[in-house]
């Protein structure tokens, strides 16, 4: 069965194999967006967004986007091949402060409309909509996508932010 995923990216350091003169978060998040067509396929891409970071602040700015992906992996089958590109692109979770610097971040925010509550995946991302860096880019490439539990849509949620 084919499903309609979201996935957040992330990257605030220059990968080593980053192009020169380039911006090498740009180039970390071009190459993620690349690897992850081998779990589906790529429906949409957003544009990327400059921002600061969130919980461990003494780090570099982070450049975020979203994508959607159709896919018939199943949602943990789904997440374990985000995390595999995270190791392929040089990030290792358990060698690294909480929420700090990194090459790649890939979270999975939504897939189709699951809720699934596990040890090791929480869908929809338990986060996802009090995070500004998120809710902007995916409004860009999927305004209507509605969080299974509460019903809201990309947009109520990004709307709900501008008036807190």
């Amino acid at each position: 069965m084919r499903r309609l995923a979201a996935i957040a990216l992330g990257s605030n350091l220059a990968s080593l194999k980053s192009t020169h003169g380039s911006d090498g978060r740009e180039a970390n998040l071009r190459a993620a967006v690349e690897r992850v067509r081998r779990l589906g396929e790529v429906k949409a891409v957003s544009g990327w967004y400059d921002t600061a970071p969130v919980g461990y602040l003494d780090q570099p700015r982070f450049l975020n986007g979203t994508l959607l992906l159709e896919t018939e992996l199943e949602p943990l089958a789904l997440l374990r091949g985000l995390l595999a590109i995270e190791r392929e692109m040089g990030r290792d979770r358990s060698a690294t402060v909480a929420k700090g610097p990194r090459v790649i971040d890939l979270d999975l925010l939504l897939v189709g409309d699951l809720v699934i509550e596990t040890s090791e995946l929480t869908v929809p991302h338990p986060a996802m909509w009090e995070r500004r860096f998120v809710l902007e880019p995916l409004k860009e490439i999927a305004p209507g996508l509605a969080d299974p539990v509460s019903g809201k849509t990309v947009e109520e949620m990004l709307a709900r932010l501008d008036r807190d």
